[in-house]
């Protein structure tokens, strides 16, 4: 015998509509009712259904038989005269009493005339519950095993008995219960491929007068569990050719697994779109079981719908941040290409991040124009609604020798359009003071590139050098963000910078102030292979920066800049992880007095060596203030657990300046402690605690840092 399984029907019960060929599912509930309220020990079975008696068909009377049964119309427009009711009698002399005035009624409330006694609860019933029938159940299939404790702990996530925690108030809900479990379990064995599963209930009442639970018991005959037979796609022809077949999860003689067959049916429906089928439909299910073979055959509709290349942008909407021509830019995919849903999510997370939408959405439109090749053009409607562009942010950070800083920005997100943003913002700290202003415009004719142009003012008071600096600054670039952690980045550009500054000098055993005029040229260029971009857990980075600076003091000085830095993640087991990090830096072409101040190198402090106070590395005035040199090596080693939110960190830092244009690795310098982290959607807050290896006079005992972001 055959019977068809598909449509809507399929999913219905646990992804299944288990109605099988030949099987009997009769409910008891109504004899279980009776057991519970009878007190029977034993289980009842189903009373067959009771047909009903079809009563004589009354004979129909003619057109001429029932007007001459209607009344008259005369008759019904004389209505007879109503007929006069006796008086009531009064048996009770005080009904004929008038009433007593509201203002003299006695408020005293009702008598509780139980005498305060609270009502007893309602017995409850007790019950136990088990499933029988599954302890030997089991099919070891290599794509889709079960086992029978395996089907008995889905159906007890569902279970109404074992929800109702063993108590119910009557044997009603108790019935109740047990007619859902069995539904329940039918669905769980049918999501398995056991449509002939036969469930029967039963149900033993403790001995009459004897304290005891009621026990339910839900034996299962499993019956054979399904196959999958032959497969067919009723489809037209696609290219390529076996597109549906190759992407298809399942395959014939598997058995018939509800979530293996609905994940392969909504495969196709991502597949086909990014086959160049944007209008793909996944039409209802077939499946043909055959009781005899345990076989279902099934068959899947696919309307696919043309074959599509990309067509034209239009925007959509009143508020509209971008046109099609900006968008276009960021879009990874130009007019003919084949359509491909991947580059649709794409471009959509790109305008999201953008920050200027208050909703964004892109869907293909067809049009019915041909683009050659048997496909046709989809155009793209994306429909925007601006977002709020002004936004403020604030930061701060602590850390020993530089003190306290923060930092407030306001900026106008798209002040010039399209995504042209103008950022001021202030700095404020113990030795730190600035404001600055920035123009940068992202997307610029190039999807990920942003030209920056800023101009700034600050005054800097550290131990090494005082200064007062103005600068104007431009930087074209291409750098990751939180969203796109991109593996090449880059930046280049130009510094105009005047500075005052003052420092120590030898030759005159003093203090001296100088002006500095620069010109920089700076470019670097990152390689990232690591897996995240404030949290790293593994990989690699490789960075190189590179500035050629000419500058105008007492004489013209030329000389170049450039840094190398490398650093590695290695995950040891679970959440634990190696980190490591090694830099060197190299000023060549003038000597350390001929550089400005706050063009040498210099080390120490949170993002350095920590341990050290911010600069306190290096060579020193007789003050024992730094100086800073040409030169700079630095590494860092750092082993970080993390637990939930939380985590611990312990480092070894070691790092020196010197006076040479290469790093002579003399008097290295070291510095250990431990941190610790709190991670949030943005990146783990910082907290670190070192202290100098071989502490020497005028070091601090401990040193302390706080701020964004793993150190390195």
């Amino acid at each position: 015998m055959k019977c068809r399984l598909g449509g809507a029907d399929f999913p219905a019960r646990a992804a299944y509509d288990v109605r099988t060929c030949g099987s009997d599912f009769g409910w008891l509930a109504l004899a279980l009712g009776g057991t519970l309220l009878a007190g029977t020990a034993s289980a009842q079975p189903s009373p067959a259904p009771v047909k009903e008696q079809a009563s004589p068909p009354s004979p129909i009377i003619t057109d001429r038989d029932f007007e001459a049964a209607l009344p008259s119309q005369d008759a019904a427009a004389s209505p007879a005269a109503p007929v006069a009711s006796p008086p009531a009698p009064v048996t009770d002399p005080d009904l004929a009493k008038p009433l007593t005035p509201l203002t003299d009624f006695d408020k005293e409330p009702l008598r509780d005339e139980t005498g305060g006694a609270k009502t007893e609860k309602a017995p409850t019933l007790s019950y136990r519950w088990q499933v029988t029938g599954l302890e030997n159940l089991r099919d070891a299939h290599p794509v889709a095993p079960i086992d029978g404790g395996a089907l008995v702990d889905s159906f007890s996530t569902v279970s109404a008995l074992k929800q109702g925690k063993g108590k119910a108030t009557n044997a009603a809900a108790i019935a109740a219960r047990i007619e859902q479990d069995r539904q329940a379990l039918s669905d769980v064995m049918a999501s398995q491929g056991y449509f002939d599963a036969a469930i029967q209930s039963s149900v033993a009442m403790p001995e009459q007068g004897k304290p005891g639970d009621i026990a339910v018991s839900l034996a299962v005959a499993p019956g054979p569990r399904y196959r999958l037979g032959a497969i067919r796609f009723d489809a037209p022809a696609l290219i390529p050719p076996d597109l549906l077949t190759r992407h298809f999860g399942v395959h014939s003689g598997e058995p018939i697994v509800a979530e293996r067959v609905l994940s392969a049916e909504a495969e196709l429906g991502v597949i086909l779109p990014q086959s160049a089928y944007p209008f793909a439909k996944i039409g209802q299910r077939d499946i043909e079981l055959d009781a005899a073979t345990g076989i279902g055959d099934y068959t899947l509709p696919v309307t696919p719908g043309p074959r599509s290349r990309f067509g034209d942008i239009t925007v959509k909407g009143r508020r509209s941040v971008f046109d099609a021509r900006h968008i276009s830019t960021i879009a990874r995919f130009r007019k003919g290409e084949l359509y491909d849903s991947r580059l649709i999510d794409d471009l959509r997370k790109a305008l999201v991040a953008t920050n200027l939408f208050a909703t964004v959405t892109v869907e293909p439109a067809q049009t019915g124009v041909s683009a050659g090749d048997n496909t046709e053009y989809a155009n793209l409607v994306v429909s925007q609604k601006a977002g709020p562009p002004r936004s403020l942010s604030a930061q701060a950070g602590y850390s020993t020798g530089e003190g306290i800083k923060a930092v407030g920005s306001w900026s106008h997100a798209n002040l010039f359009p399209p995504e042209g943003a103008l950022i001021g913002s202030a700095t404020a700290g113990t030795s730190e003071q600035g404001v600055s202003g920035t123009f940068r415009r992202s997307n610029a004719g190039l999807r990920d590139r942003t030209v920056e142009v800023s101009i700034s003012a600050n005054h800097t008071n550290l131990d090494a050098y005082e200064a007062f600096t103005g600068a104007l600054k431009g930087r074209i670039s291409r750098a990751s963000t939180a969203i796109w952690q991109k593996r090449w980045t880059y930046s280049y550009g130009f510094e105009l910078i005047g500075s005052n500054e003052q420092d120590y000098a030898f030759e005159q055993a003093g203090e001296r102030r100088r002006t500095f005029y620069i010109l920089a040229l700076p470019g670097q260029i990152t390689y990232d292979r690591s897996n995240s971009l404030l949290d790293p857990t593994r990989g690699y980075r490789l960075s190189a920066t590179l500035s050629p600076e000419a500058s105008l003091g007492s004489n013209v000085q030329t000389y170049a800049r450039s840094i190398f830095e490398a650093t590695g993640y290695y995950p040891i087991a679970g959440k634990l992880v190696l980190a490591g990090r090694a830099r060197v830096g190299m000023i060549g072409g003038a000597s350390r007095e001929s550089i400005a101040p706050s063009r040498r190198f210099y080390s120490g402090g949170g993002g350095s060596v920590r341990g050290f106070g911010y600069q306190e590395l290096g060579p020193k005035d007789p003050s024992g203030n730094p100086i800073g040199g040409r030169s700079q090596a630095e590494t860092s080693v750092e082993l970080r657990y993390r637990f939930g939110n939380f985590g611990v960190v312990g480092f070894v830092d070691s790092g020196q300046v010197f006076t040479s244009e290469v790093p002579t690795f003399n008097s290295w310098r070291f510095g250990a402690g431990m941190g610790f982290r709190y991670y949030t959607n943005f990146g783990p807050m910082r907290f670190d605690i070192a202290t100098p290896i071989n502490r020497q006079i005028g070091e601090s005992r401990v040193a302390v840092y706080v701020s964004i972001g793993q150190a390195f």
